[in-house]
């Protein structure tokens, strides 16, 4: 009974959140956000006794039993098939169930005695409703596959770390987290692991109903450029749309993100073929990788781009420094100016540059950097405010109106890129108006 108090106590609060209404209709905005966050909670303790459970039928049911097996007693070959056709899910979810579940698992050692679970602070976040079976398989399988290279104390550190971010992180942002911490477990993998990305680099074309259709992968190198510049083309699209003159206009611009990229292939290519220029044709489009200076001296380690998550070897980055629209991440050398004060109004390139490398992109949302505008946190005209770097943040249009609209605020600790950004909730969103961290620190694992 006691793996299921947690159950019962976040059916209570459903329950209590609920409040005896008939239907989501009937629910205020503050209740409907009271059961979302219930409903999470109920859903993650009942993956912690799932995930129990799913581990004790493939105990139940391994190969030396034979024909005692559980599973071929129901009926099934694998306990994984037996769970998917019990659970209704695919057998590679089943799977993982299973693999999580052994994982979290308090384990024994030959003479009987107890030994913790494999992943003891994986199966305490899970039991305590921290994190779902889904997070827990994707943090699992990552320590597994740099178990080897990595060591057991360096192990044992990323899974503490990880556990402690999951909880503020959905599933994508998880998924981003864990791809750099796979870098910083084993950073000589990164290499290899590039050279095979590489070699399965295509691109393809075929006509079919009049229309070309276009299918295609390329390894995060050799794709920063087209991340770049398709997306500076995307946001200077919608700059120029948002100064229309008639926006109502029949005529005005009304093409969806995936046309506006179709369009602006069609014109890399047109001014390709018609371009008598020297050098890069794109100038305007420019790639930043970020990496330890000692590291890319050294040629180990490995670097990060902005906009592109799977990170990248040092010969990698030391390839790309050679060519050119590729800036180094190391800023506020001696010959550059951070920090203006009331002389400009404006922030500078290097500015922009400084704040990308702290917030990675809007400091809220995480759109990349070229899709993201510097705004003052005290307004140049209104509160006087500087034109500096602890004054300044990088925000999408969407999060900016949210802050504004909404009445988020927004705090950073800190000096230069090593600042951390703190969004600040209003009390109508948490009454206890808990710092929510910002900026590319959420996903730095050494950070």
């Amino acid at each position: 009974m006691a793996k299921l108090t947690g159950l019962h106590e976040a059916l209570a609060r459903l329950d209590v959140a609920w409040a005896g209404a008939d239907d989501s209709n009937d629910l205020s905005r503050t209740a409907l956000v009271s059961v979302t966050e219930a409903v999470a909670l109920v859903q993650r303790r009942l993956d912690a006794v799932q995930v129990d459970v799913a581990a004790g039928i493939a105990r139940e049911s391994r190969p030396e039993l034979g024909a005692e097996s559980l599973a071929k007693q129901q009926g099934f070959r694998t306990p994984g098939k037996m769970l998917a056709a019990t659970l209704g899910v695919s057998t590679g979810d089943a799977l993982r169930l299973i693999k999580v579940g052994e994982g979290t698992a308090p384990r024994t050692d030959l003479l009987g005695a107890k030994l913790p679970a494999k992943h003891p602070m994986v199966r305490e976040a899970l039991n305590s409703g921290a994190i779902s079976a889904q997070a827990a398989a994707m943090i699992i399988g990552l320590l597994d596959r740099c178990r080897v290279a990595a060591g057991a104390e360096r192990i044992a550190e990323a899974e503490e770390l990880l556990t402690g971010a999951a909880p503020r992180l959905g599933l994508d942002e998880l998924r981003k987290l864990l791809t750099r911490a796979e870098a910083w477990l084993d950073p000589d993998g990164v290499e290899p692991r590039d050279d095979e990305k590489r070699s399965r680099r295509s691109f393809t074309f075929f006509e079919r109903n009049g229309s070309i259709h276009f299918n295609g992968q390329v390894d995060a190198e050799s794709g920063a450029p087209i991340v770049a510049a398709m997306r500076g083309y995307v946001s200077a699209t919608f700059a120029a749309r948002k100064n229309a003159i008639d926006p109502d206009a029949p005529d005005v611009d009304r093409r969806t993100v995936a046309m506006i990229q179709a369009d602006a292939l069609s014109l890399f290519c047109s001014h390709m073929l018609g371009c008598k220029a020297n050098g890069s044709v794109l100038g305007g489009a420019t790639v930043i990788v970020r990496m330890n200076l000692d590291d890319l001296e050294s040629g180990s380690g490995f670097a990060t781009i902005d906009g592109v998550e799977q990170p990248i070897s040092a010969g990698a980055a030391r390839r790309m420094a050679a060519n050119g629209g590729v800036i180094p991440w190391v800023l506020g050398g001696e010959s550059m100016i951070l920090d203006w004060g009331r002389r400009k109004r404006l922030f500078t390139r290097s500015q922009r540059l400084a704040l990308a490398e702290r917030d990675g992109g809007c400091a809220m949302c995480s759109l990349p950097p070229e899709m993201s505008r510097v705004h003052h946190l005290r307004w140049w005209k209104r509160d006087q405010g500087p034109t500096d770097l602890s004054n300044g943040v990088l925000l999408c249009e969407t999060c900016h109106h949210r802050i504004h609209d909404n009445g988020w605020e927004i705090r950073i600790d800190g000096l230069g890129t090593a600042a951390r950004v703190w969004f600040i909730p209003p009390p109508y969103v948490d009454p206890a108006r808990t710092p929510r961290l910002g900026g590319r620190a959420r996903f730095d694992i050494a950070a």
